[in-house]
């Protein structure tokens, strides 16, 4: 029971500011481009308290599951000033609209930069070779850098591992950087028993994060070094879970890849109590690490152009900017309705499949 109440207790605080960095994107740009913003909120549902601050409401709600950022006339017919959302040129609108998900996007950032810089990273240069693997039968070598895989460019160990597991036992091609020549091979990766997956049969290249402890044997990341990775690996994260959640709204995913506030739950204590088994740094790097994937999760999925999120909404700009001439009051209104009951179905179904995960 207490690891339960734990592990929720955790996951809503890493909610909570994912959240309040999402909307304090959208609070911030208002704010600075003189739109009023009436009410800044974080949860849904009832209103457990609030407090007044100069103009506007800062208030907390009794479902932790998202947050709102209430800005003038932004769906009052009839409250169009100097200082409402639509008073404003597109492009100030537009970026309200973008900062939600672009701090998600920098927190992301900022989460792998604090846990690379206290762990390790990977690069996806070769350390050591292992005998007998696909890696020594065509002939790589220690210091070789994987450049491409299929034409995709490499920048990061995982880029190169989840385009493995995609292809699991079909040849790939590989173009090498070893010192100032290019190389190409193609490679078929052998299932490995130990680790039940399939691998190519090399070591890569591990750095220590530069507020890390030294370890003897091992180089100790760069400040450029750690902005490369955490950059890319943000990226990387963007990617996969563009590409996660196409599948998961055209009801193309598998039943594993469906989570909603269950599953996350559930995630978030499972890493918190296997990185106890280790040290107190460790669970809370774990859980720094599923923070830095949602907050990345929590962009993407905003951008959608699905009604009612931020991306539905920088759509119906666009077709403004398109169109010249701006959506009708009741049009619009009608549009995030519409993409409210989406979004409130569709949570339905996800915690319908997390239940079906338990039982």
């Amino acid at each position: 029971m207490i690891s339960i109440l734990s592990s929720i207790i955790i996951a809503l605080i890493v909610i909570g500011v994912l959240v309040i960095v999402h909307e304090f994107g959208h609070f911030i740009v208002a704010k600075l481009t003189g739109i009023h913003v009436e009410e800044f909120a974080v949860g849904m549902g009832k209103k457990l308290c609030s407090k007044q601050v100069g103009e506007t409401e800062y208030s907390l709600h009794l479902l932790p599951l998202g947050g709102y950022c209430r800005m003038h006339g932004l769906t009052e017919e009839g409250e169009i000033d100097e200082r409402s959302f639509f008073s404003k040129s597109i492009g100030v609108r537009l970026a309200v609209m973008a900062a939600g998900p672009f701090m998600n996007f920098l927190l992301a950032i900022v989460f792998i930069f604090g846990l690379s810089a206290t762990s390790t990273l990977t690069e996806p240069i070769i350390t050591e070779v292992a005998a007998n693997s696909p890696a020594a039968e065509i002939g790589l070598q220690p210091g070789d850098e994987i450049s491409r895989i299929n034409g995709k460019k490499i920048h990061i160990y995982e880029e190169m591992q989840n385009i493995m597991f995609q292809n699991a036992e079909k040849p790939v091609d590989l173009e090498i950087k070893r010192g100032d020549s290019l190389y190409h091979f193609t490679l078929t990766p052998a299932f490995s028993e130990e680790y039940q997956r399939y691998l190519m049969g090399f070591t890569p290249k591990i750095n220590v994060g530069m507020f890390a402890e030294p370890v003897e044997g091992y180089e100790k990341a760069t400040f450029r070094d750690t902005v490369h990775y955490s950059w890319y690996a943000m990226r990387y994260y963007v990617y996969t879970t563009a590409q996660g959640l196409l599948r998961v709204f055209t009801f193309n995913a598998d039943k594993d890849e469906y989570g909603g506030p269950i599953s996350i739950i559930k995630m978030v204590g499972d890493s918190y109590e296997a990185g106890l088994a280790y040290s107190l740094k460790a669970a809370v790097q774990n859980v720094v690490y599923i923070a830095a994937v949602l907050s990345a999760n929590l962009g993407v999925l905003n951008l959608f152009p699905i009604p009612s999120l931020d991306g539905g909404r920088i759509l119906t700009l666009l077709i403004e900017a398109i169109r010249r001439k701006p959506l009708s009051m009741e049009t619009e209104e009608k549009l995030q309705f519409m993409g409210f009951l989406f979004i409130m179905g569709f949570m339905a179904f996800v915690i319908y499949m997390d239940i079906t995960k338990i039982f």
